[in-house]
Formats: C-alpha cells, sequence, structure tokens
C-alpha cells in the first residue's frame, strides 16, 4: 500500500537546517583551518620548550685531548681575555690583586637569588656567563641581575661544545642569546665564555676557529684562571682554597649558580670575599678589569714605557676595538666596543658604568623581538606542564574507564546470558508476542532498500513494515513496492530530513510498539523479537540493539568494525548497567510509540536524533536499556570522505544533544539519574578525553624523536596491550572472530588520529556557533543478508 503526505502549502518553508546550509559550508573551511593553527601552536610551544630544555637539538658531544699545534704560542701562554684587533688576536690578564668573580650555567631561580643576595651583601659585583634558555626561562631574575650592577656574557643558547658546531649554528646561539637578555633585562652584551671551557692554554685546533669567529662578530672571550671546582662539591673550606690565585696575582675565578645543588657555592662565596678583601684584593667584573687596564696601559703608553702584551686592544699600534665591533645580534645600537666608548656608560665615568661596559642598550627589533622571544617561553613554561600534569590525568581515566568497562561488560553479559544459580534462567517477563511495526525512513536508497526489506521478511516476529520515502531522487519507493510484500507500507513525503520520516512513520503506525532502522540495515531473523522482549518490563520505554558492520572486509571497515565491538557496544553494556544509555543507534532501535509521542517525538533541533531522543526518554522517566542478542549488520563508509563526514554529524550531534538537555544536571529523582551520571561520563570520555587524546600521541611522538625513544615506545605498547585485552574480551563477549585484532595497531595510528580530529573540528564547530546539515552517505549495498556475512 502507498500513501503520499500532502504538502502544507505550495511551497514548503526551508528549514533551520536548510537555511544554516549555505552558511555552514561557508563556514567549514575556516574552522579546519582553526584546528590545524591550533595543533600547529601546541606543536610550536612544546618544540620551543624541548629546545629550551635541551631535548630538541641537543649535542653532547665534548671535545678533549685535541691537538693545539696550530693555537699561536702567545694566546696559548697569554692572559684569560682574548679580543681581537682587525683581526690580530690580543690577550689580556686581571690586574695584581683584583679578583673577577664569574658565574656560570645560570640562571637559576633558587640559587642565582641566593649569589646575588651575598654579592650586594658584600658590595660586589661579578660577571654571569648566561645560558640563553635559561635566562628566557627566568627573565626576572637577570634583570634584577643587571639592575644590582652586574654584568652579563654569553654561554650560549643550549650549552653545547662550539668546536663540534657549524658557523651558522655558532651565530644562532649567539643571536638567540642576546635577544633572550633583550627580552629579559634590555641590554644585550659583548661578552663570550664558551661552555667546556677553562684556561686559556686549552684552546685546541678545533676551536680556535670558533674564538677567530667570535672575535670577528664582536665579542670578547673570558676565560678562567682559577677554579673552584664547586660542581664537584668537595666542601666550602676547598671551594674557598681552589678560588684563591698564587702570590697576589689578579685572577678570573670561576663559579657556578646552576646545575644542581649549589649550597656549598653560595655558603664559600661569603667566606671567599671577606677573606680576599682581608688580603687587600678588590672585586671587580670583566668590563672593570678591562677599564683598570685600559687606564694603566694609557698611562705606561704616554711615557712610552708599554709593552705590546699588556696594553689593550685599541691602544696599540693599529688601533683596534675591545669589543671587536658589532657583536651579532646584541649591538642595536651600532656602535664599536673599546675600554674608552661609550656604551650604556663609558669606562671611566663612573664605577658601576665601567663595570658593566660590555653592555649595550637593547633597541629597535632586537628588544621586540627579545619580549617576544620571553612572552612564547612563558607561556611554553606555564602550558606545556599544565598539559603535562593535564594528561597524566586524562590518561588515569583513560584507562580508570577501561577498567570499569571491563567490569561491568563482565556483569553485564552474565547478568543477561544467566541460565541458572541465584534467581534462574534471566528473563525480562512474559515473552513479547504481540505485532511491532518497523519505520524505515529512506532517502535515495535505492542500492540498499531491497535487501533491508527481504531481511525483514524473515523476521520471526510478526510486524508491519512502514517504509517512509524522504524524497528520494532515484526509485527507492518503486523498488520497495515492487517487493510485493504484504506487511510492507510506503509513505512517500517531501524530503524533510531523517527525523521528519521518522515522526511521520510513528503516526501512520499501528501498533503500541515501534522498532526504528536505517534504509540500509538488514537485520538477522530474530532480532526484532529480541529487540522488543525488554518491553515485558513496564518500567523500559526504549532498547538499543547490537549494531555491527557488514562491509568489514576492507580496511576501513575492519577499523570501523573494531570499534563498533569495542567501543560502541562494550560502552553500551556499562552504560546499561549504569542506568544511562547515551543513545540508541540509528541502525537498530525500538520505542514505545506512546512514550516517543510523549518526548515530542524525534527532533529536528540535533542532528544526532537517536542521542537526543534518548537523553528525552530518560527524561521523561523510562528506563533505556541494551539488547546484545538482538544484532543488526549496516552498512559503514567505505571511503576516509564519507567517514569524515558521518562522524563529524555524529559528534556535533552528540554536542547538540547534550547542551540541548544540560539542564537534566539538575533532574531530579531517577529521571535525573542520566544528568548525574550519563552527562558527566559521556562529556568526559566521549568529548573531553578525545578532544585531549590528540595531545597524548603528540608528547608520545615527540618522547621518541627527542628525549627517549624506547621508554616512549615502551609506554605506547603498554597501552596499546591494554586497549588489545579490552578489544578481544569484547569480541569473545560479542562472539567475533579475533583476526579483525590484527588491525588494531594500525587503527590506533591512523583511524584514531582521524577521529580525534574529526571531534576536535566539532568541537571548533560548536564553539563558533556553526551548524551542521544532515548529509547523505553514498550506498554501495554490498550488505546482504546476515547469513552473507562473515
Amino acid at each position: 500500500m502507498t500513501t503520499t503526505t500532502p504538502a502544507r502549502g505550495r511551497r514548503r518553508a526551508p528549514s533551520t537546517m536548510e537555511r544554516a546550509a549555505g552558511k555552514a559550508a561557508a563556514l567549514q573551511k575556516p574552522r579546519v583551518i582553526l584546528a590545524l593553527l591550533l595543533l600547529l601552536a601546541l606543536t610550536s610551544v612544546m618544540l620551543l620548550d624541548g629546545y629550551l630544555r635541551s631535548e630538541i637539538g641537543n649535542d653532547a658531544r665534548v671535545r678533549d685531548g685535541a691537538a693545539y699545534d696550530k693555537v699561536p704560542e702567545k694566546i696559548l701562554d697569554g692572559g684569560p681575555i682574548l679580543t681581537f684587533d682587525n683581526g690580530t688576536a690580543t690577550t689580556q690578564s686581571v690586574p695584581k690583586k683584583t679578583i673577577v668573580l664569574t658565574f656560570d650555567d645560570g640562571p637559576t631561580a633558587s640559587w642565582t637569588p641566593e649569589v646575588l643576595e651575598v654579592l650586594e651583601k658584600n658590595d660586589v659585583e661579578a660577571t654571569f656567563f648566561v645560558v640563553g634558555s635559561m635566562v628566557s626561562r627566568y627573565p626576572d631574575v637577570v634583570k634584577t641581575l643587571v639592575d644590582q650592577g652586574n654584568e652579563v656574557g654569553i654561554h650560549t643558547f643550549t650549552h653545547v661544545d662550539l668546536s663540534y658546531q657549524s658557523t651558522t649554528r655558532l651565530q644562532r646561539e649567539l643571536k638567540q642569546t642576546q635577544l633572550a637578555l633583550a627580552g629579559a633585562a634590555g641590554v644585550t652584551t659583548t661578552l663570550f665564555r664558551a661552555p667546556y671551557s677553562s684556561e686559556i692554554n686549552a684552546v685546541d685546533n678545533y676551536s680556535w676557529p670558533v674564538y677567530k669567529e667570535l672575535g670577528s662578530l664582536g665579542y670578547t672571550s673570558v676565560f678562567v684562571d682559577t677554579d673552584s671546582d664547586d660542581w664537584k662539591k668537595p666542601g666550602v673550606s676547598k671551594i674557598v682554597k681552589w678560588a684563591t690565585p698564587k702570590k697576589n696575582e689578579g685572577a678570573i675565578v670561576l663559579m657556578h649558580d646552576a646545575g644542581g645543588d649549589r649550597s656549598q657555592t653560595v655558603e664559600a662565596l661569603g667566606v671567599y670575599i671577606k677573606k680576599m678583601k682581608a688580603k687587600g684584593y678588590t672585586f671587580t667584573t670583566v668590563s672593570g678589569a678591562q677599564a683598570k687596564l685600559n687606564q694603566a696601559a694609557a698611562q705606561a703608553h704616554g711615557t712610552g714605557g708599554a709593552t705590546g702584551s699588556t696594553l689593550p686592544p685599541g691602544q696599540q699600534t693599529g688601533g683596534g676595538q675591545t669589543g671587536g665591533g658589532q657583536a651579532s645580534g646584541g649591538q642595536t645600537g651600532g656602535g664599536q666596543a673599546n675600554g674608552q666608548q661609550a656604551g650604556p656608560g663609558s669606562a671611566g665615568t663612573a664605577a658601576s658604568a665601567a663595570a658593566q661596559a660590555a653592555q649595550r642598550k637593547a633597541t629597535g627589533a632586537t628588544l621586540y623581538e627579545g619580549k617576544a622571544l620571553v612572552y612564547a617561553v612563558a607561556v611554553a613554561e606555564w602550558v606545556v606542564p599544565a598539559l603535562s600534569w593535564f594528561l597524566v590525568v586524562v590518561g588515569v581515566a583513560v584507562m580508570g574507564r577501561f577498567g570499569m568497562m571491563l567490569i561491568l561488560a563482565r556483569r553485564h553479559y552474565r547478568q543477561r546470558n544467566r541460565r541458572r544459580g541465584r534467581g534462574g534462567k534471566f528473563s525480562w517477563g512474559p515473552t513479547v508476542t504481540r505485532p511491532v511495526t518497523v519505520i524505515v525512513p529512506a532517502y535515495n536508497e535505492k542500492e540498499c532498500i531491497a535487501n533491508t526489506l527481504r531481511s525483514l521478511a524473515k523476521s520471526t516476529h510478526p510486524i508491519e513494515i512502514i517504509v517512509v520515502d524522504d524524497g528520494s531522487e532515484d526509485n527507492t519507493s518503486e523498488i520497495a513496492e515492487s517487493l510485493g510484500m504484504p506487511n510492507v507500507r510506503v509513505i512517500r513525503q517531501e524530503n524533510a530530513g531523517k527525523p521528519a520520516a521518522l515522526n511521520n512513520g510513528v503516526r501512520n503506525a499501528r501498533y503500541d510498539i515501534v522498532v526504528m532502522m536505517d534504509g540500509d540495515t538488514v537485520f538477522e531473523p530474530d532480532a526484532v523479537h529480541q529487540l522488543v522482549q525488554p518491553f515485558a518490563d513496564p518500567e523500559i520505554g526504549a532498547v538499543a540493539g547490537n549494531a555491527k558492520v557488514g562491509n568489514r572486509d576492507t580496511m576501513i571497515g575492519a577499523w570501523q568494525h573494531i570499534e563498533y565491538v569495542m567501543g560502541f557496544n562494550l560502552d553500551r553494556r556499562m552504560y546499561d548497567l549504569l542506568r544511562c544509555m547515551p543513545t540508541i543507534p540509528g541502525a537498530i532501535g525500538a520505542f514505545r510509540r506512546d512514550a516517543v509521542l510523549e518526548v515530542g517525538g524525534m527532533s529536528e533541533d540535533t542532528l544526532a536524533e537517536d542521542t537526543d531522543i534518548t537523553i528525552a526518554m530518560h527524561r521523561a522517566g523510562w528506563r533505556v536499556v541494551y539488547q546484545e542478542h538482538a544484532k543488526a549488520w549496516t552498512e559503514a563508509p567505505g571511503s576516509l570522505k564519507q567517514l569524515w563526514s558521518q562522524r563529524y554529524r555524529w559528534s556535533y550531534g552528540t554536542m547538540q544533544a547534550l547542551w540541548k538537555h544540560r539542564k537534566s544536571l539538575t533532574d531530579k529523582g531517577p529521571s535525573g539519574r542520566f544528568g548525574r551520571v550519563g552527562m558527566p561520563l559521556v562529556v568526559l570520555f566521549q568529548i573531553v578525553t578525545p578532544v585531549f587524546a590528540p595531545l597524548i600521541d603528540v608528547f608520545t611522538a615527540y618522547s621518541m624523536i627527542f628525549v627517549d625513544f624506547q621508554a616512549a615506545l615502551l609506554a605506547w605498547l603498554a597501552v596499546l596491550a591494554v586497549q588489545l585485552v579490552c578489544a578481544a574480551y569484547a569480541f569473545r563477549l560479542d562472539r567475533e572472530r579475533y583476526r579483525y585484532l590484527a588491525m588494531l595497531p594500525l587503527q590506533q595510528l591512523a583511524y584514531r588520529q582521524m577521529m580525534y580530529l574529526v571531534l576536535i573540528h566539532s568541537c571548533v564547530t560548536a564553539l563558533t556557533g556553526g551548524r551542521l546539515r544532515w548529509q547523505k552517505l553514498k550506498r554501495t549495498g554490498e550488505v546482504g543478508t546476515p547469513a552473507g556475512v562473515s
């Protein structure tokens, strides 16, 4: 029998979704771009944080015992301050009875402030050779350091042995550290100390070219005279002893304000300063020592008594520069650096200015780029640890969910398949034998409709079938009629969407129980009978069936098959026991007709009408259960594009339904159980956890590439093993073949990532206020009767 539902007017007004379709289509591309930009931003933050912590680009090689025959002897025998005057190397030694305290590897938030406190208490300035990555992480410490009158020098950005690095890497290390200093304290510097360097006589054939390159860039390289070896933690007395120069000589003394516990260094520093002052020593910075040398050399030169070994660069024949000209990335002021030239201050104008003469005020692009770097690092320093802790919580939640699913799924299976024991065989109540109505909404289903109706014809339960042709543009209704099935009615309507088609079927149903299915689904012969048995319990208003993927022999189909068995059906067992089933699948579900009408029918407010009505049933006080023995075979999307469209609609529709029923959180009594239990679980495990799950994979990939490949791989394999156990148990409960689980590792690497991106895309759409239209998937009709499905 054929029935045509007339239009209510000459022209049907477009639905809300249709009106929004054009706008939504236009907005999808920008939303995809926004989602990708967010992922790119996160990846960039992680890479920046890894670079700062020397996890990315780290080169731990340290050269030792190399030849030095290519290094001039006058350099090896010279003082610890190395400059280049028009390409000519010159060294200087610290004046007698003068100490230049230098600190390497900082700053740190813990030890550098303590060192500064000791220095300030004893009215002493020092020179800090800072690591750029540490400067960008602790900019406030550096600003305090500079404001206190201390001097800064470069110790590279990542603390690498530059003798192994290219010129490009060298210049990048210098520039990045200069930017960090500019952003932190508004200064740049012409002082440099190479990591792993010591006395100048340790310069070898590999490091010498580096120092020449530094000289050509305008840097003064600073070595040491005495090394306190405080990093060995030998005790306060030995640190003081090893830092003390011999025979009243001047010295550049090396200590550390980073690299571990520096409590001995802090304690020894105060003792050392008092001891050396008692011996008549004065303390200054590298620039302060150079100023003294320059002044003495100028006086000696004026009387003709200077020797070439003591004259500072810039005062010798031919002229030169103490600082060597413009330091890479550092001098935005553009001046030449020598002991006499004005920078932030001029040597000899004031003691404080002389102590910081190597520093220049950062201006222009250098200043703003430096501030941008510091701000970016601040974001990374906050975001990455926060995400790390959050992901730990997510990981624990996911593992907890797996455990809860396994426990509850086992309990559900044993309860519903009980044949003996306490309570006897499980039963819903008296067997339901009365006829029911099966509603098949169809839109352009010519490939599938015949298989669908033939499967229903084999039903062991008495049924009437209503095919609602939702304005198909092919011959769907004609095919349905041509089968000549006496219990089939075809109702034609103008295209209005699946919810309207289902509502039309409900209004025309003759029986009090209605079974809803998709036009591409085939039922097993006893599916309807099994599906309606729970209605023996008068509290039950709806039943979810067991939907299975029929076209599972392709890679995409196998991936979805695993997802259906493990994700959907295992979940439904858990939700059933918790009495908060969130969704009755559109492929197979049954409802009391009066209950559907009571809640207003299938709503067009969301794209997930099945989730929408399921939640509405809960809120109306009805119980919703899962019937595992009612099996239907559905045709899953056969291409990635169709899969994306389907899951995008599902994800977005689920969010719409949850938002629509957000007031269920405050519902009281049995009707509020979904809001109290189901809503939080769905939000946590179907939205929040999957949205952030890609970050776990990003962190895993990051760890494999930059941190510890073996440990990260073992962690990933452990998680995979847990998932495999859950999947195997789900397959066992559903009596599925285990061979499909061989696709699980690849599913985790490819398919799962796509599902995450779909969900993120849906979240972006929801947050930006977009709307989607109902999308029709292309069907092939390859899913036949259940007997033909393996």
